[in-house]
């Protein structure tokens, strides 16, 4: 099953409790809980708040090593199969909507390594002519991509990249195909200025637990403050604090307005996933409502048993693997 939403609104709760009750555990679908050393700022739960619940894909790279989406899927695909052959619930948990999508939806993701020396000639060439030529050849070669990729720099290089490396355009390789799971998506869901005053209160908490330092210590490991880890939200608003450059003031506030901003995207996401079931997390016994809608959910897929308080190992087998015969993965 999948727990969405957007930032600070009690996503990571949820997958505790629902995991303690229905004898799950957690694969995270944040792109930053990936990274080591990355704690405070991303509101990683710690060990203790974890609360006994087996949490996967956290800590699984230092922050400057690559993680491309692929990567993302196939250890997520190998944390949600090794859940369930031990006759548990997957809870995929997180509010990154692209590495929910690509598990649920089965994306065909091109498998293709970043091409360094590739990328850097063509983030020159657009320093000196502009995006423009990099999109019109994009668009002689794959003109379903250009128009996917607009000008999103990015997104046109990795395109450009994939067809030199394969002769083939990237809109043939990448799309979604059968979904690989019967699943139940929640949407957790908060009146936005109750969000918005959860997001501040929880910047300012960070900020009081150590936010600082954390950037301090990650950039004298030797981390570069242009590596991709360090774009993360609270982490790279901190930077020009630390060059001196703006106050702490300023830079918290930055923090805050970033936040508020990503979390507009992640709402728009929600709102146009036509599986998400929405949970108000203000309104009151919604933890409870949401325990019954697992309930209902795995009692409808495995009749002949009901999970309790701790799991049923047949019934979740049932309720995951049932529809496909292979542990609910194709």
């Amino acid at each position: 099953m999948v727990i969405a939403g957007p930032t600070a609104v009690g996503k990571t709760r949820a997958g505790i409790e629902l995991g303690r009750r229905f004898g799950g555990e957690v694969v995270s679908a944040d792109s930053r809980y990936l990274y080591r050393g990355m704690d405070i700022g991303v509101a990683k739960p710690t060990r203790e708040e974890q609360g006994g619940v087996p949490h996967h894909l956290i800590d699984v790279v230092d922050p400057d090593e690559p993680m491309s989406l692929a990567t993302f899927q196939e250890l997520a695909m190998a944390a949600i199969s090794g859940v369930h052959s031990r006759g548990r619930l997957p809870l995929l948990v997180g509010g990154t909507p692209l590495y929910v999508n690509a598990v649920v939806e089965g994306w065909r993701i091109p498998r293709v390594p970043p091409d360094p020396a590739f990328r850097a000639e063509l983030e020159a060439e657009s320093v000196r002519e502009g995006v423009a030529p990099l999109a019109a050849r994009l668009q002689e070669i794959d003109p379903i991509a250009a128009a996917r990729s607009g000008t999103n720099l990015r997104r046109i290089i990795r395109a450009l990249e994939v067809h030199a490396a394969t002769g083939k355009r990237m809109s043939e390789l990448e799309g979604k195909g059968p979904r690989p799971f019967e699943t139940l998506e929640l949407g957790l869901t908060m009146p936005r200025e109750q969000l918005r005053g959860a997001i501040d209160t929880r910047v300012d908490d960070q900020i009081a637990r150590g936010l600082v330092a954390e950037v301090r210590e990650l950039l004298a490991g030797g981390l570069a403050p242009d590596a991709p880890a360090m774009s993360s939200l609270g982490y790279r608003q901190l930077l020009p604090y630390l060059q001196g450059e703006v106050t702490l003031e300023e830079a918290v506030a930055r923090i805050k307005a970033d936040t508020h901003r990503y979390v507009r995207h992640q709402e728009t996401w929600l709102r146009r996933n036509p599986h998400l079931v929405p949970i108000d997390v203000t309104e009151e016994g919604w933890l409870e409502r949401a325990g019954e809608l697992v309930t209902h959910f795995l009692d409808r897929n495995a009749p002949a048993a009901s999970p309790r308080e701790g799991g049923s190992v047949g019934a979740l087998d049932h309720a995951i693997g049932g529809l496909t015969g292979q542990g609910g993965v194709r």
